[in-house]
């Protein structure tokens, strides 16, 4: 994906959020202008990645990411859905297969041609599923910061809340795990000797 593509498709959102952040600010809604702070702060990643390294975007990925933000953020956070119950757990088993399909690409960027057909499929599993696990640990840190900091509410449910969350994150991951491990086996199997190092990120994505 071109970088210009990238920038602007990132900038859109930045820019949305910086939008509201503007609006809710001047309102005291504290809540809202904080999440929609930390929307600018996302949504800004990729423009920061395209600006300063040589990074080669996957577009499928990148629309599910900002996909995802705006599900979490402003939907979730900002418009209540959260309070449907359902929409915070929803969002992590979908978290957990989108850093799935992360770890896939990363997995297609960082092991060499040649050298993945002497990877075990299941190194390639426990691979893209600790991904999508650390993923979701790292997001309740940064829930548990914020509540702690600035005395948001974040974790509403508390210990309960996050091992939900934690369990659909590896629910998620889990699943794209297993269609990892059953497609780089059928490479392996292939009559070509599995020459292909296990997925290419277009067959998930």
């Amino acid at each position: 994906m071109k970088r210009k593509s990238v920038l602007m498709i990132s900038l859109a959102y930045t820019v949305f959020m910086a939008v509201l952040f503007f609006y809710y600010f001047p309102k005291g809604e504290v809540h809202s202008y904080q999440v929609a702070l930390g929307g600018v702060l996302c949504g800004a990643i990729p423009l920061i990645l395209a600006r300063f390294t040589k990074l080669k975007f996957n577009l499928p990925i990148l629309l599910s990411y900002l996909a995802f933000l705006f599900a979490s953020q402003y939907l979730g956070s900002i418009l209540h859905f959260y309070g449907l119950g359902w929409w915070d757990t929803f969002l992590h088993l979908l978290s957990g297969a989108l850093l799935a399909f992360v770890a896939v690409a990363l997995y297609e960027r960082l092991v060499h041609r040649e050298g993945g057909t002497h990877i075990s499929a299941w190194l390639v599993f426990w691979f893209v599923l600790s991904f999508a696990v650390l993923g979701g640990v790292i997001w309740e840190m940064y829930e548990f910061s914020m509540d702690q900091i600035f005395a948001m509410t974040l974790q509403g449910g508390g210990n309960s809340d996050t091992m939900v969350d934690l369990i659909a994150d590896t629910s998620g991951g889990f699943i794209i795990a297993v269609i990892s491990l059953v497609r780089t086996k059928q490479k392996f199997d292939a009559p070509d000797g599995g020459k292909e190092p296990g997925l290419p990120p277009e067959s998930l994505a």
